[in-house]
């Protein structure tokens, strides 16, 4: 990609639009090779609904129902206010850039023809897009923001400073998200889910010992913890770490340690393997309280 796209990709998705793709009038007896190119990013064109696809590099993957339903409502008594952006592929076959929430309503109300910007982008320009958009959205969850932001890097080839840039957030702000993926699946269910906060997520990113973290992370929801109580637990925790005297444990082998880490993932705590140079050792499974215990006791099948 070349300097003065990046530099465009910087400004955000408008710079984007404006600086790197066409706006291409849209004429249903006109062969795509034979359509003109024009500048007029004010040309609103409608086109069959049936005819659009959605975008695949996609990163939002779950949408609010209810906020759906009402913007479908509001669709069927005003129309579409804001047009979507596809891009074309051949001859009336269209592919989704951006807005496919008011896509999905715009099809719930029953639209048939809906208005839309027709541009041209390659396979890199629609993903780049498409991840700029969907991050600049408020209502997006925070394990969506750090996978768009994994998207970018992996797929994009971009630097956490590059990445920084095109969505205007500063390099600790995307770093904090990124961290996010290395949260065990539970945890990272969670947040998704609103279940815990992302300030509750950071606190348990600063646990080292992923089995620590699945304990703590059921502790802060049995207990609804604030965050503050949550930073407070895992600096005490910290604390106590660097206070115990005497020989340590030998570390686990990879493969126990991978069970070990499967074991605290099924059962929500923080599951420890003993293992002698013999190989024998045992399990220790704690519980938090006696409702715990009876949690714990039906996946047992007790």
């Amino acid at each position: 990609m070349s300097a003065e796209k990046r530099k465009a990709l910087g400004k955000g998705l408008g710079a984007l639009l404006n600086d790197s793709v066409d706006v291409l009038p849209y004429n249903k007896n006109t062969q795509a090779s034979q359509q003109p190119e024009v500048n007029d990013l004010g040309s609103v064109n409608e086109i069959k609904i049936e005819q659009i696809e959605v975008n695949p590099f996609q990163p939002r993957t779950e949408f609010d129902e209810q906020a759906l339903a009402e913007l479908s409502d509001s669709i069927k008594k005003q129309g579409l206010i804001q047009p979507i952006t596809v891009r074309k592929v051949n001859n009336n076959h269209y592919q989704l850039i951006s807005g496919e929430r008011r896509l999905r309503a715009s099809k719930m109300a029953g639209l048939k023809d809906i208005p839309a910007y027709i541009r041209t982008a390659n396979d890199q320009q629609m993903l780049e897009m498409a991840l700029i958009e969907n991050i600049q959205r408020e209502n997006l969850n925070a394990i969506e923001v750090a996978l768009s932001f994994q998207r970018m890097i992996d797929e994009c080839s971009l630097k956490q400073e590059e990445l920084g840039e095109r969505v205007s957030k500063n390099r600790s702000t995307v770093t904090n998200y990124l961290r996010l993926l290395k949260l065990p699946p539970a945890i990272q269910a969670s947040l998704r889910d609103g279940v815990i906060t992302m300030g509750h997520a950071k606190a348990l990113i600063g646990v080292d010992d992923p089995a620590k973290q699945i304990f703590f992370h059921q502790y802060i929801i049995q207990h609804d913890l604030s965050v503050r109580k949550a930073e407070e637990m895992v600096r005490d925790m910290q604390r106590n770490t660097v206070k115990k005297e005497g020989k340590q444990p030998e570390p686990l082998s990879f493969q126990v340690q991978k069970i070990q880490d499967e074991l605290a993932s099924k059962f929500s705590t923080q599951v420890k393997l003993k293992v002698n140079p013999q190989g024998k050792g045992s399990i220790e499974i704690p519980f938090l309280s006696e409702d715990d215990l009876n949690r714990i006791l039906e996946m047992l099948d007790w």
